[in-house]
């Protein structure tokens, strides 16, 4: 079991870099696979190996302290894992199949190093925007996007930029993902009844100058929220959304007033994860605007944003990348300003008229971000295709 997550193997969940571990009962084998830069990989696995998959699958559950004899019900666990320098906080989740029980364990590095801006993939312009944020007394800055995105990391780095002596920082999370130095961070426990409202409820007690929330969820959590940002604190925090100013309609169809959503959000970013071209094996070919043309249109951008691009970067395949041509990911960042929209806010508008007016304010959607990227060589356009054409 060790040589799953140790570094002395060849195919290791650490050595890959993995987030995701997750055992899958099949008919007749026991297939494991890892997600790798947001994608499963399949791992090559002896064919007796489904000979032992209910020892397997016991050998995990007793790891986790999970009750083995029960097979009926999903059971939901923890592992603390510690292989040299690597220490895992392994969160294990076990639901039963037709088959046997699949087990799913999320790999959280708890000495990983915390990202800054310039790691997540944020551009001069777009740390200027944020900056300019991170230096308000008080007000919210949201960040929002599916499951996967990257949004705590996003929020890290936001705190790592402003992290200083003179500041006092809680975080509420569930789970802490990164060491933030000289931060009050929190882990709720629902089952003992410490959620994000209760933790954000006690925060407001202990003089905390900025405050992240680790997800808000609920009503409860987003007017805590928001009497907190205007009450002279700095808040962090995420929504799930498709785009940044769905934040805005979210939080009032939770049914937070619109004039308070307004005076408080200050920042809205939503943001995806695309692979990263493999810097070892990406070639640069010339641009065929004919096959570049559908790409662009299924995005909702046409032939004018092939000017001056006369190449682009291509995935090929090397043993570094594992043959798929990436390696990593980079953040795609859509920052949206809510305050000159006040009284469109305030009047119930429509997400989508909302969008509309923001991009007439200057806003980047989220397909232009990208194709930045795709331009400077850092992913391909149809990586950016496969994350956000369903949302476009």
């Amino acid at each position: 079991m060790r040589r799953l997550f140790s570094c002395g193997s060849k195919w290791t969940s650490v050595a890959e870099g993995a987030t995701d571990v997750h055992f899958e009962p099949q008919e007749n084998n026991l297939r494991i696979r890892y997600r790798v830069d947001g994608i499963l990989i399949a791992i090559p696995l002896p064919d007796n190996l489904a000979r032992f998959q209910d020892a397997i699958i016991s050998r995990l559950k007793i790891m986790a302290r999970l009750n083995i004899s029960e097979r009926r019900l999903p059971q939901d666990g923890r592992i603390n894992f510690r292989d040299g320098k690597n220490v895992l906080d392994i969160r294990v989740s076990t639901i039963p199949t037709i088959y046997a029980e699949s087990v799913s364990l999320r790999l959280l590095n708890q000495r990983k190093e915390a990202y800054n801006m310039d790691r997540i993939g944020m551009n001069a312009e777009e740390q200027a925007a944020v900056r300019k944020v991170l230096d308000y007394p008080h007000g919210i800055i949201l960040v929002t996007g599916p499951t996967g995105s990257g949004k705590s990391t996003t929020l890290n780095a936001f705190l790592q930029a402003i992290n200083s002596p003179d500041i006092r920082i809680v975080t509420i999370e569930d789970p802490i993902e990164y060491e933030v130095p000289g931060a009050n961070q929190v882990q709720t426990r629902a089952e003992i009844g410490l959620t994000f409202a209760g933790a954000l409820r006690s925060t407001l007690r202990q003089d905390p100058d900025v405050i992240m929330v680790g997800e808000i969820r609920d009503l409860e959590t987003a007017e805590i929220s928001i009497r907190a940002s205007l009450t002279g604190h700095l808040v962090f925090s995420t929504l799930h959304t498709n785009d940044a100013p769905g934040a805005i309609t979210r939080l009032v169809d939770m049914g937070v007033e619109p004039f308070l959503v307004a005076s408080a959000v200050e920042l809205v970013i939503a943001q995806r994860l695309v692979r990263r071209l493999c810097p070892d094996c990406a070639k640069t070919v010339p641009v065929d605007p004919k096959k570049l043309l559908p790409a662009l249109d299924a995005l909702g951008m046409d032939e004018s944003f092939l000017k001056g691009v006369t190449s682009l970067k291509e995935a090929c395949g090397c043993r570094k990348c594992r043959n798929t041509g990436y390696r990593g990911r980079v953040g795609v960042f859509e920052i949206f300003h809510p305050k000159p929209l006040h009284d469109l806010i305030v009047g119930r508008v429509s997400n989508r008229e909302l969008t509309e007016k923001a991009i007439e304010q200057g806003m980047r959607p989220l397909a232009k971000a990208g194709w930045l990227k795709v331009a400077a060589g850092l992913t391909t356009i149809d990586e950016l295709i496969r994350n956000l054409s369903s949302n476009e």
